[in-house]
């Protein structure tokens, strides 16, 4: 596939724009949810201290929830746990916008569940692309435009909360974003795909899709970039302490998430030769050298450079990490399997902002990078290590769907196939 024209069919496949810009709405909420409740926190008079742990019982929740969320949807179809699990988030969200910081017990009650209710869209979406698609060239480009849509959704959702803050307030903002992962949610789940979606039967074990040796290992490698990620937030807020402010510490972040838009629009624009695990080392080994120039620290504006640089293979290390995934996935749990790398992510970055924030301490702003590098090739390191158990694990190449995407294409050995959860 040439130039943007891989992207261009993709989205004229019928459904595709729908499920995909649905999907993006409807996780908006998740997107912004750490900015706007520190908003809302210091607007109703509440410490910096409390906005944190507020945010964080709410990060904590969704991680738990979103693989939980995602076993329910290959049991029981995407609109009978999508719609009622995102109403229930919005419902939490929007008690805390009405009721505020009093009583601070019920404030915690309601940031669980408006976590722990979110629904797994971005599984959903990916379990959907290749029965949608039926294509390897489109499922290769809907992965890559999945992974650049999120950081213009990173980008974009701060800029909406921000305006509704200054419109109305932070209240208005909490509601309207609910408001609007509900309206994404319904978007997806009444749509045909959505609603003719079924998970291949699976065998029935408590630790689904954790079953996947192969998914083990890039739970891990993904845990590890997590934190890289997670510390560079935190080293360039320190940085722009020392180089100007608040301002500049955007520019760092801001110019990360350039670096990944090229990066994902140029990895998406063709097809690779070799298998995705052995493309995703490689991916990841260029994700690792890029982060290795930060350590430089030099003045705003090449550091600026330096972490568009540093972006620039973090869209398609996610976006091959999809097709990865996809291909290690046991029958039967295709949402679960990509929503348990959602929370991996999710919680290697708070660990490497966590691990981030003593290392600027101790040694300076240089030592925040150096978090990232190593979480970088840690990474790395994991997928190197775990080479021939994703070797092993899989036998086909493909993507593309045969009933529901059969990952597997068979029973997974040592499990009978009369006992089906």
């Amino acid at each position: 596939m040439a130039g943007g024209g891989g992207y261009v069919e993709m989205l004229r496949t019928r459904h595709a724009a729908r499920l995909l810009t649905g999907t993006l709405v409807g996780r908006l909420p998740n997107a912004t949810a750490a900015l706007a409740i520190v908003l809302f926190v210091r607007a109703e008079g509440g410490s910096l201290a409390l906005a944190s742990a507020l945010s964080a019982v709410y990060g904590v929740a969704n991680a738990v929830g979103q693989p939980l969320l995602g076993r329910a949807v290959d049991l029981y179809g995407q609109p009978r746990v999508m719609l009622p699990s995102a109403a229930l988030a919005a419902l939490g969200m929007s008690l805390f916008a009405v009721l505020g910081l009093d009583p601070l017990p019920l404030a915690y009650v309601t940031m669980i569940v408006a976590g722990f209710f979110t629904p797994p869209l971005e599984g959903g979406l990916r379990a959907l692309w290749p029965a949608v698609l039926k294509d390897e060239g489109r499922i290769h480009a809907a992965y890559s435009l999945d992974a650049i849509a999120q950081e213009v959704m990173y980008v974009v959702g701060p800029l909406i909360i921000t305006g509704l803050v200054a419109l109305r307030s932070p209240a208005a903002a909490l509601c309207v974003i609910s408001l609007l992962g509900v309206l994404g949610a319904l978007a997806v789940v009444t749509s045909p795909p959505s609603r003719q979606w079924r998970s291949e039967p699976r065998e029935a074990h408590w630790l689904g899709a954790l079953r996947s040796r192969g998914l083990l290992v890039l739970l891990g490698a993904f845990f590890c970039i997590g934190c890289a990620l997670g510390s560079i937030a935190l080293a360039a807020v320190a940085y722009g302490g020392e180089h100007g402010g608040d301002a500049v510490a955007g520019y760092l972040l801001s110019a990360l998430g350039v670096g990944a838009l090229i990066g994902g629009s140029v990895y998406g624009a063709r097809q690779w030769a070799g298998s995705p695990e052995q493309r995703l080392r490689v991916l990841v080994a260029g994700l690792a050298l890029g982060y290795l120039p930060l350590l430089l620290v030099p003045g705003a504006v090449w550091m600026t450079v330096l972490a568009g640089v540093a972006g620039v293979f973090l869209a398609p290390s996610l976006a091959c990490a999809f097709v990865v995934v996809d291909r290690h996935a046991l029958r039967g749990t295709v949402t679960e399997a990509f929503s348990w790398l959602v929370t991996s992510f999710g919680v290697g970055a708070s660990m490497g902002t966590a691990f981030a924030g003593p290392a600027v301490e101790h040694g300076g702003v240089a030592a925040g990078f150096g978090v990232a590098v190593g979480g970088g090739f840690a990474a790395l390191l994991v997928l190197i290590l775990g080479r021939r158990v994703l070797t092993a694990s899989r036998s086909r190449s493909e993507v593309v769907a045969r009933s529901e995407n059969d990952r597997n294409a068979a029973v997974e050995p040592g499990f009978s196939a009369g006992h089906q959860a």
